[in-house]
């Protein structure tokens, strides 16, 4: 496959036009860290944002910084840091679970709508994302929303992209919202006998005045030198605020098991990162989503075939590792009903096979259409991606 890089937005429109009038498909990429995500793309060219780097704008004082597609995120989050702040969806570094060289970039994050435990009470990257640049697949360049957190510029075309996964447009430059760093971090451990007493224990936390900015489960609690299942409730903020809440919180969650209260750990990275998932190089990865309620008896579905599984969300999210084969996938398929599933990571050739994200209702399904004929009318962006035949 032939890649192509250009050194600007210019050069991406260029591009894009000129596939755009050959029919010509192409593949849309950052630096290519999660091209193993849902289907493979069948294109004789690679269309890379790698070489579009840089912030543009970084105005700490206003929580607000825009930076070009092809920036690594460590770059952005290195520069947030010397002024104490922060990305607030707290994307994942998928680089290790994916087996990539290389670091993610902005774009790429932002065309996935990637974002880890702090989502559950900050919400998505898609939340925070105030304007873009882009190119539709006709290679026409336009923007979409501003630099200030209030802009009314017409539709919102910035939720549109924010997770098409490089369907609709390549994404040149992005503008999003910030906050500080917290100054101090403390997270509650409570030993729980199965699934469903953890979900309880999370919704407990959730459900509690302190501001919990974490809540996960994991099945193992073997690496933070605990044994069984272990329910982690995060709060994040002022030492002496933090100090209190979660002192409170472990009285509040007594009932719900033994708790300790740990003040550092890698823990929210593993479950960021996927590497608390212990999947294998050759598993299928699976995610989940699904109101809470509902995780336990889909985890119990799914137990038969493998104990991997590692819940975010406070039990909303449902991450599932095991051997790619078509017996495993129908009964994720089905343990998703009520919610939706994601084909995250397999073999190229299995995962070109199967379906790879929920179906669509038919309303919703020529919604879609629609607006991929006007992004991209030849549908050159990504094609199969999401869906084969689209």
């Amino acid at each position: 496959m032939t890649l192509v890089a250009p050194m600007d937005e210019a050069g991406v429109s260029a591009e894009i036009a000129r596939a755009h009038i050959a029919r010509e498909p192409l593949a849309i990429e950052g630096r290519g860290t999660k091209r193993a995500m849902l289907r493979p793309v069948q294109a004789a060219r690679t269309l890379s944002t790698r070489n579009l780097t840089g912030i543009t704008l970084y105005k700490p004082s206003e929580l607000v910084i825009s930076a070009r597609a092809g920036t690594p995120i460590p770059e952005i989050e290195a520069a947030l840091a010397e002024n104490g702040q922060q990305i607030i969806a707290e994307p994942p570094d998928l680089s290790a679970f994916f087996g990539a060289g290389e670091a993610a970039t902005l774009g790429g994050i932002t065309a996935t709508n990637l974002s880890g435990p702090r989502r559950i009470t900050w919400g998505a990257m898609r939340d925070h994302v105030l304007g873009i640049r882009a190119v539709k697949g006709d290679g026409e360049v336009f923007r979409s929303g501003g630099r200030v957190l209030k802009n009314v510029t017409g539709l919102d075309l910035c939720k549109l992209l924010t997770g098409s996964h490089g369907t609709l447009g390549v994404l040149t430059e992005i503008t999003f919202k910030v906050l500080p760093r917290a100054e101090a971090t403390a997270t509650l451990a409570i030993r729980v006998p199965d699934i469903a007493a953890g979900v309880r224990a999370l919704s407990a936390a959730l459900g509690s005045p302190y501001g919990v900015s974490g809540a996960a489960l994991l099945t193992d609690g073997a690496g933070l030198g605990m044994s069984g299942m272990v329910a982690l409730a995060r709060i994040e903020d002022f030492a002496k605020s933090v100090e209190y809440r979660i002192g409170r919180l472990r009285a509040d969650l007594a009932r719900h098991g033994d708790a300790t209260v740990l003040e550092e750990t890698p823990a929210w990275r593993a479950i960021s990162d996927l590497t608390a998932l212990d999947a294998a190089p050759g598993d299928a990865v699976w995610r989940i989503s699904l109101p809470p309620s509902a995780a336990p008896a889909c985890c119990a579905a799914l137990a038969p075939t493998s104990k991997k599984l590692l819940l975010d969300w406070g039990g909303g999210l449902i991450w599932f590792a095991a051997p790619p084969d078509e017996a495993t996938h129908r009964i994720v398929m089905q343990a998703a009903a009520g919610g939706s599933f994601m084909l995250f990571r397999g073999p190229d050739s299995w995962r070109g096979s199967v379906p790879v994200i929920s179906e669509e209702s038919k309303p919703m399904a020529g919604i879609a259409a629609r607006v991929k004929a006007a992004m991209d009318p030849a549908g050159i962006l990504n094609p199969g991606r999401m869906r084969a035949g689209h």
